[in-house]
């Protein structure tokens, strides 16, 4: 790996992110179709992406908004459903940490799911990559996935409701996530947290405004960290 160009590393990450295509091009389309529909205009809708750019939080906003739930809950859910960024975040600062402001503030931007997923496995596995390098790889992985996001928006924005029931577009988004997170349940905290999560948002689906989201979310990220704590220690003490 460290005799790789960087040109070679960033053309291995576009392949490896390529086949996420798959789901975020219907996912996205879905999105622009769905924000048409809800009265945005085109240019609302792009812009929604370019601003946010993250698929779950953009759905999670535009249905409460759909609901006409108090803004303030709007921004709560959103901000919760993205909550995962700042675990993401944190996870890559002991290989990106290193990298300049400018550039550190465009990986923050592009750090979505799939740039993440790809880059943390590639980053581990390969613990020799110069810096160069990971930003390289990174850059690849996100060049596979985020204009392909706007431009999708932008088609499903135009389209809107010509778009027949029947293709059923809506399987992007579970398809997109299941795809992501079974290869990442590699520990017992992982597992634990998954399962905490489903049976939370099960037990609290009554809760107004999806609220029973929250509850899920933040339960089953202190499940998880209690038990990476709690194995942690385990280790150290058999050590």
């Amino acid at each position: 790996m460290p005799t790789e160009t960087t040109k070679s590393i960033f053309f291995r990450g576009v392949r490896d992110a390529a086949p996420f295509l798959l789901v975020v091009g219907p996912f996205a389309l879905l999105f622009g179709v769905v924000a048409t529909e809800a009265g945005l205009s085109v240019f609302e809708t792009l812009s929604f992406s370019v601003a946010v750019i993250a698929g779950a939080a953009q759905f999670t906003a535009l249905a409460l908004m759909e609901d006409q739930v108090p803004t303030i809950i709007v921004l709560i859910s959103a901000l919760a459903v993205n909550l995962r960024m700042a675990m993401y975040s944190a996870s890559l600062t002991p290989y990106l940490g290193g990298a300049t402001l400018g550039q550190r503030a465009v990986a923050a931007y592009f750090l979505v799911d799939q740039s993440y997923a790809l880059s943390i496995l590639k980053f581990e596995t390969n613990p020799d990559m110069t810096m160069p390098q990971r930003l390289a790889y990174f850059s690849g992985t996100v060049a596979a996935v985020c204009p392909f996001w706007y431009v999708f928006t932008f088609a499903g924005s135009l389209i809107g409701e010509s778009i027949p029931e029947s293709l059923a577009l809506d399987f992007a988004v579970p398809i997109t996530f299941l795809a992501l997170i079974t290869p990442m349940l590699r520990s017992r905290a992982h597992v634990a947290a998954a399962f905490v999560s489903i049976v939370m948002a099960l037990l609290f689906v009554w809760l107004p405004f999806n609220l029973g989201l929250l509850v899920a979310g933040i339960t089953a990220m202190m499940t998880g960290a209690e038990i990476e704590r709690r194995t942690t220690l385990r280790s150290g003490g058999n050590a």
